[in-house]
């Protein structure tokens, strides 16, 4: 029973929960030839694709052609922010629906971006039925528009996001996952997938520069260059990592937001706005990577840990993410954080990507 046990994370029941699928295709050279003019291939795509999801009851889509990559959260109201690099999509998955085209008038798209956002009240239970409606969209638009062009990209996203100190501040209620991966989960629904995918899990957490922050640490950020502050940091996360047995990590503190990719597939990488950091989960040996500009202080610290070959059971990641609670409460029990007060957001990511 204790074996089983420690498979098992209890999770706030107030968690939010997250899901949406990537299509991404690069068209070829002379796609855009075949329509009369760029915007109206968007147009005549979009068309054909929130027709085929009102028929499959697919409520929140999205069609980006602008190149830039699309950042999902959670949120009572719903809404878009669009940066250089990103566009945020803001959503609560039990009352938005949307169907929508995004896109610079009369430029090329590298390349076409279709985001499918789950809608709904349990979103991890229907996961592979909403994967399965995706995967029809998909077959129907290669057959009809995207006839000799390559493989869509198909990248599915879940994410489950609470608070570490809830029961500090009065929520008792927790439900008990085993985090099973996706692929074993998505066979036992009958939603086939290619033999031949990648899949990641990781976790993140934040911890803002606070003022009790910035006054516990007081002597280090008095001379204006932060690198101390920030290796700080690195050190006692490396540290309580290695106790904890989790050998895939990484801190950003530049003020860029962290993308998690991996290695086989994607490098390092940065832009003004996102820090692409590049893990290989096969490989055993442990990688703590850290990323910080001591010349400017940020506003959080992001905190990464990926599930590596190790952290992977046929039970799921609930022990995992336990080893990563523990990590995260040691760490805030040496810091000027008020549990009663304060939110430690943690997320927890299930990824699979594959072409389709």
């Amino acid at each position: 029973m204790a074996t089983h046990n420690q498979h098992r994370i209890y999770i706030p029941t107030n968690a939010r929960t997250n899901h949406y699928l990537l299509a991404e295709i690069t068209p070829t050279a002379d796609f855009y030839q075949h329509f009369s003019d760029i915007n109206g291939c968007y147009t005549r795509i979009a068309r054909q694709l929130f027709a085929y999801c009102d028929e499959l009851e697919l409520h929140n889509v999205h069609m980006l052609a602008n190149d830039k990559l699309p950042v999902v959260r959670f949120n009572d109201e719903s809404y878009q922010l669009e940066t250089n690099q990103q566009m945020m999509f803001f959503y609560n998955p039990r009352y938005h629906e949307a169907h929508k085209l995004h896109y610079n008038a009369n430029r090329q798209s590298k390349k076409i971006r279709l985001l499918f956002l789950a809608t709904g009240d349990d979103l991890r239970a229907n996961s592979a039925v909403f994967h399965t409606k995706v995967q029809k969209i998909l077959s129907h638009l290669h057959d009809n528009l995207f006839l000799n062009q390559p493989a869509f990209k198909l990248r599915d996203h879940q994410h489950l996001t609470y608070d570490i100190f809830a029961k500090h501040k009065g929520h008792k209620e927790s439900y008990g996952y085993k985090l099973r991966s996706l692929y074993p989960r998505y066979q036992s629904r009958q939603c086939k997938l290619p033999r031949e995918h990648t899949e990641m899990s990781y976790a993140t957490f934040s911890i803002p520069v606070s003022r009790a922050i910035k006054t516990q640490f007081q002597a280090q950020l008095n001379n204006q260059h932060y690198a101390t502050f920030y290796q700080h940091f690195a050190n006692l996360f490396t540290h309580l990592c290695q106790q904890h047995n989790l050998t895939h990590t990484a801190m950003v503190a530049n003020g860029r937001l962290p993308i998690i990719r991996n290695s086989q597939f994607d490098k390092h990488d940065e832009h003004n706005e996102l820090q692409k950091i590049s893990f290989n989960t096969e490989c055993p040996q442990a990688t703590l990577k850290s990323f910080y500009d001591g010349d400017k202080l940020v506003e959080s610290l992001h905190f990464v840990v990926v599930a590596a070959q190790l952290n992977k059971h046929d039970m799921g990641y609930g022990k995992f993410m336990n080893q990563v609670e523990a990590c995260i409460k040691a760490m805030c029990a040496q810091l000027a954080i008020t549990k009663q007060r304060q939110d430690l957001t943690i997320r927890f990511f299930q990824h699979i990507s594959y072409r389709y």
